[in-house]
């Protein structure tokens, strides 16, 4: 099957192949022609399935008739992150060349003044995030009586993020005889029943089943200790054939940090997270895709949407707190048929989270064992006065690891990235003379006892009157 197969005009194929494409993926396939048809949707796919062009190339078609009214967008596209909508808008921008489509981007970071101007000129297409739809609708600067389709993309992140109650009410302002496409890569009860409520006989369509995997991605799990993640990170960056590579943390401190860390090891690195402004995110991710960095650090806020041909391997640096979050992290590699490797590591506390990601993705992950002379422990030796050395037992390593666990802290480990080592035996010595102040200082401030038990001398006798 090709896409000429599907319906799509001929000025639209002629967009399709000059981006390079002449087979519909299978979400394509079974997508297009129902919304072409004008029926509401369900689709379920896995990341990096190509979803985004199955509901972009038919809409292209779809509103390529029809006239645009201030204020009032005919269609409207609900994104979970500002990413995902700057890559929908992309994708609008390549296939309707050919097409007399205006398009508007309604995201934070943004400056609203040039949002409010496109929306008074009219749009075709309106691309939004429901925090700055919301804003823009209750300040009167957009009407959505107009619009004649909706798509929910990702709609499980939407639920993740917390949108579901603004999505109702944007769903409440829209014509009831709208056309609906609702796209996840689950569906957990929440999104079903938002899907009873506002699609009409939808056609369903599932081309994996929900939360699994990319079959064309390699996944293994690396058991680490929290103070070797980042040691273990750069030895496969170095040695695993990595051409360019996402590494996931949990939080943002982290992503800053581990950046640094990495481009202070002579690594290509950016970093990406919900702490940045939208420009400075935005020319971040561009390095990436035009290959000025190779390696991008990165928050969950860039899971999803993502869409950089060629991105070989993806690390989670930490194990996901969600497991939806794994899912998605790793789908951005193995994209468009081409395999990919997924790294994820886990530390002894991951144990709980990385159970939860194999239950959703319905299968073992395998555990990468790293090469003997890489994982084993070199003796740890402790200095000793007078020559004497001692050997600290795996067990005594073990232990005084899981003591220090708790005070682990990021930051004291950049810190000491970056601080010199100090001779052991001089530091042992400057315990030792610290001590020995102590001690003398000790016996100054407590009286003498010099073990007389006789009788008190007559000259230290004194009268009651005195």
């Amino acid at each position: 099957m090709n896409f000429a197969d599907l319906g799509l005009s001929d000025e639209l194929l002629q967009a399709v192949e000059t981006a390079g494409y002449s087979e519909p993926t299978p979400i394509q396939a079974q997508a297009i022609p129902p919304v072409l048809m004008m029926k509401d949707l369900i689709g379920i796919a896995q990341t990096g399935t190509g979803k985004t062009a199955s509901f972009v190339l038919p809409m292209i078609d779809v509103l390529a008739h029809g006239r645009r009214r201030a204020l009032m967008p005919r269609s409207l596209i609900l994104e979970p992150t500002r990413e995902l909508a700057a890559q929908v808008a992309e994708n609008f921008e390549k296939y309707g060349k050919n097409h007399d489509l205006k398009m508007a981007l309604l995201i934070g970071g943004v400056q609203m003044g040039d949002q409010i101007k496109a929306l008074q000129e009219g749009v075709d297409v309106l691309i939004a995030t429901p925090g700055r739809l919301m804003d823009l609708f209750e300040r009167g600067k957009i009407l959505l009586t107009g619009c004649e389709l909706l798509v929910i993309d990702e709609a499980d992140r939407m639920l993740d993020m917390g949108f579901i109650p603004d999505i109702e009410t944007i769903c409440s302002k829209l014509p009831t005889n709208r056309q609906t496409l609702l796209f996840s890569a689950t569906m957990p009860p929440v999104i079903k029943k938002l899907a009873d409520r506002f699609l009409s006989n939808p056609k369903y369509i599932e081309v994996a089943r929900p939360a699994t995997t990319n079959t064309n991605i390699v996944q293994h799990k690396v058991a680490v200790p929290t103070r070797k993640k980042r040691e273990v990170l750069r030895h496969l960056l170095q040695t695993d054939d990595v051409s360019t590579a996402i590494v996931f943390a949990n939080r943002k401190t982290t992503v800053r940090e581990l950046a640094k860390s990495l481009k202070r090891h002579g690594f290509a690195a950016g970093e990406i997270h919900g702490d940045m402004d939208q420009p400075a995110r935005l020319a971040e991710l561009q390095r990436f895709k035009d290959g000025s960095i190779n390696i991008l650090v990165a928050s969950d806020v860039a899971a999803r949407g993502l869409d950089v041909k060629g991105v070989s391997h993806v690390f989670n640096f930490d194990t996901p707190w969600h497991p939806d979050d794994y899912v998605h992290r790793i789908g951005r590699t193995g994209r468009g048929g081409a395999s990919g490797r997924a790294f994820t590591f886990v530390a002894p506390e991951d144990a709980e989270a990385i159970d939860n990601v194999e239950k959703l993705t319905g299968g073992k992950i395998p555990v990468y064992q790293m090469p003997a002379e890489e994982t084993a422990p070199a003796p740890v030796r402790e200095e000793k006065p007078r020559g004497e050395r001692r050997e600290r037992t795996p067990a005594r390593a073990e232990a005084a690891s899981r003591a220090d666990a708790p005070r682990y802290d990021e930051r004291a480990e950049s810190r000491e990235e970056r601080a010199p080592r100090r001779d052991s035996r001089g530091e042992e010595q400057r315990r030792e003379r610290r001590s020995d102040g102590n001690r003398s200082r000790r016996r100054e401030a407590e009286p003498a006892d010099d073990g007389w038990n006789g009788p008190i001398p007559e000259f230290l006798h004194v009268s009651a009157l005195a």
